[in-house]
């Protein structure tokens, strides 16, 4: 930290009580000055020298109050006018970041200028101030945080835009021309230089982009947007360092951000959310999508305002592919009825399919964004990624027992569209509702169950899907049917007619028919027997028993190939007889879909996606 050292005489001053100051002197004091609650007993002359305002005050002061003056309102209070009396005599002070301004401020109230005395204390200050304290990092970030309380002569003076000014240059510098000893975060460059055989007490390595991040965090939000706002407009610093200082500010300054904001100053809190999404960079990607989500969490927790909510809402949209399932979660306040804000959800898909719509047209009127974002492989999978997130989603609102299911199928079919190779992730997904809600009626059970194709089901999905008691027959067979086919199709062999009823269930949206032309509608609406779901387990066993011997003898002579392909014909025979059987089985169904016998989904099929959860630490930006 600067400091300089004003006067040669030794300090004199002493105290007696609480609230009074004098001079240690042969001399009696003939003046008595004032200063909120403490008296100074001093000397007309040192003072009257190189102070206007007390020359002017003495001169009008009645003399029969003993030459005593008021000067209550002198910024900076009894220990500012001090640092001036002490000057006036001669005595030894130092001035330092921490009491320069409110010696700037008090000397500038008593009118010390260079018109009453050369050398007087406000040259003196604004020399230390332009040569020392604005050179330096740290005191400048010091004398920053002091301008506040001294306010609004610190403003008139401009000791604060002197201050952003240095510290917006500083912030601004290319990383090859910082040293370490800009920064007081020390802890940073220690622990970075623990493991390095190198060190020798000299910077080895190379500064982050961001190395001023945290220290600006000991900043009041009104005097950090302004440094903030400065450092942007010079233009000198990236969109994504910015983004990370807006960050580290909003772990520091939000109680709990990292959890999610249920405590705290409700509206010290807002206006920190809404300040930092206005100072957020309109570049895309210049925060994570984490980062937004947690900064969405907030404002709809404190009631931000609906600008900041939807401006937040927007972002999000623009990169929604990079979210996480944990990020999606976004809770209600405890006296709502659902655990989780489905309808923001559904707002921040509605705005990716218009984004998208936008994309498409900006790509077609400007030919550099159609070479940057060339419409194909990047625009379907970030469709693709959005739609495995929405699956991931889906199967943890579908835990609350008091979601309706429109709502579940409305946010499902707003990705309906979206290339999904797999629906593994949505049958995990409408599993998990019909375990939650075991008393949904046939219609909405087949209503969900529509949402699904099961042709783009794997194998482990299937064979869990025959045995899952909480879906109806109709999905059931049409389970087993396509897994049926597939075998035959990776057999080479084809795979023989089937029953009309069941050619039927090729028909309609996702390879399922709307009606069935010799089964009424209670049919396919029926939950298997267990007995049923046994025998159509063991179909497919024997299936794949039979794919693996047929493989396993390819090589053989054609004579065994002959018996396997005949082998196969009888068992896919069967098969027709047990569909047959399942199909005519209507006066042994029964309501049974409550029942979680079938075992766990997620211990069937492999985790398309898990969710990480946001680091707790800042990373910089290098």
């Amino acid at each position: 930290m600067k400091f300089m050292k004003l006067g040669s005489k030794p300090d004199s001053f002493q105290t007696d009580g609480n609230n009074a100051r004098y001079v240690a002197t042969e001399l009696a004091s003939d003046i008595v000055v004032s200063v909120g609650d403490v008296k100074f007993y001093l000397h007309k002359f040192p003072l009257l020298s190189k102070s206007a305002r007390l020359q002017k005050l003495v001169a009008t002061t009645d003399v029969g109050n003993g030459n005593e003056i008021d000067i209550h309102d002198i910024p900076g209070g009894p220990a500012a006018f001090e640092i001036c009396a002490k000057f006036c005599y001669g005595m030894t002070v130092t001035l330092n970041a921490h009491n320069v301004v409110a010696a700037r401020c008090a000397a500038e109230y008593l009118e010390m200028h260079e018109n009453k005395e050369k050398g007087n204390l406000v040259y003196k200050i604004e020399v230390f101030l332009n040569s020392s304290i604005l050179k330096s990092w740290k005191d400048s970030i010091i004398v920053l945080q002091n301008t506040k309380s001294l306010s609004p002569l610190s403003e008139e003076l401009k000791l604060d835009t002197h201050c952003i000014d240095s510290i917006a240059l500083k912030a601004s510098v290319d990383v090859s021309a910082v040293d370490w000893s800009y920064s007081y975060n020390r802890k940073k460059l220690s622990e970075e230089s623990a493991n390095d055989t190198n060190w020798n007490g000299v910077r080895t390595k190379l500064v982050p982009n961001d190395w001023w991040v945290e220290d600006l965090c000991e900043l009041g939000m009104d005097l950090y947007k302004r440094v903030i706002v400065h450092i942007t407009n010079k233009g000198l610093v990236s969109h994504e360092v910015i983004g990370e200082a807006l960050k580290a500010y909003a772990y520091r300054r939000l109680p709990g951000f990292s959890k999610g904001i249920q405590s705290g100053d409700l509206s010290k809190t807002r206006t920190i959310v809404e300040m930092i999404v206005q100072l957020l960079p309109s570049e895309r990607s210049t925060v994570s999508c984490s980062f937004l989500f947690k900064l969405l969490k907030a404002a709809i927790w404190v009631d931000s305002a609906d600008l900041t909510k939807d401006e937040l809402i927007i972002r999000i949209s623009q990169q929604l592919e990079e979210a996480s399932v944990s990020d999606l979660l976004i809770k209600n306040r405890s006296e709502e009825t659902l655990l989780y804000d489905v309808n923001v959800m559904h707002k921040i898909l509605d705005e990716f399919k218009i984004q998208e719509q936008n994309f498409g047209a900006d790509a077609a009127q400007d030919y550099k964004i159609q070479e940057m974002k060339r419409p194909g492989i990047l625009s379907e999978a970030s469709k693709l990624m959005v739609a495995k997130l929405i699956d991931g989603y889906l199967t943890e609102i579908a835990k609350d027992r008091n979601l309706p299911l429109p709502a579940f199928i409305d946010l499902a079919e707003v990705v309906s569209s979206y290339p999904r190779p797999s629906h593994d992730g949505l049958y995990r997904a409408i599993d998990m509702y019909l375990k939650e809600h075991p008393g949904i009626s046939k219609s909405e059970r087949k209503k969900i169950c529509k949402l699904m194709n099961c042709k783009k089901l794997s194998a482990d999905a299937c064979t869990h899907a025959v045995q899952n008691e909480r879906l109806p027959l109709r999905v059931v067979v049409q389970v087993l049917f396509f897994e049926q086919a597939r075998a035959a199709a990776s057999s080479g062999c084809s795979t023989p007619d089937l029953p009309k009823a069941m050619k039927n269930l090729n028909n309609g949206p996702h390879g399922s028919s709307r009606s069935a032309t010799t089964n009424t509608e209670e049919d396919w609406d029926a939950v298997a027997t267990a007995e049923e779901l046994l025998a159509l387990k063991g179909e497919i066993a024997a299936l794949r028993l039979g794919n693996g011997i047929e493989r396993s003898n390819s090589r053989d002579s054609k004579q065994y190939g002959d018996k396997a392909a005949i082998s196969k014909m009888k068992r896919m025979f069967m098969s027709k007889r047990v569909f047959s059987k399942l199909l005519s089985s209507k006066s042994r169904q029964t309501e049974n879909s409550g029942s979680d016998s079938s075992g766990s989904l997620g211990s069937a099929i492999p985790e398309e996606g898990k969710s990480t959860p946001s680091r707790k630490v800042r990373h910089s930006v290098s």
